[in-house]
């Protein structure tokens, strides 16, 4: 599947998607994402730090998760808020390598 395409995907998607290398910069927002975060920046906080809208509570949490997941995990919630669910997500080459992580949102809606 082509890089194209991939985005294509990522863009249809109604959940936010925030991917972000391995230096913590963030490097794809899907619309939803833009929308979420528009508060911080939205679009504009590509290229910059994941940290720079973050709390202080929320960087050691993901420093946390990411020393994990060098180790090998490959998701974990990171938040839970109001039946808001913040995960982070491992991103590997073929080789297992990890390239970075992407945040993905879910809100939990009673029935």
């Amino acid at each position: 599947m082509d890089g194209q395409v991939c985005e294509c995907l990522l863009n249809s998607l109604m959940e936010p998607i925030v991917f972000v290398d391995a230096e913590h910069i963030i490097r794809y927002m899907n619309p939803a994402a833009c929308v979420q975060l528009q508060k911080y920046g939205g679009g504009e906080l590509v290229g910059n730090s994941l940290f720079d809208y973050h709390n202080p509570a929320s960087c050691r949490t993901i420093r946390m998760v990411w020393a994990r997941m060098q180790e090998g995990l490959e998701e974990e919630c990171i938040s839970n808020k109001d039946g808001k669910y913040t995960y982070m997500r491992a991103v590997r080459d073929e080789r297992g390598e990890l390239l970075g992580y992407y945040e993905r949102y879910e809100k939990i809606v009673p029935h």
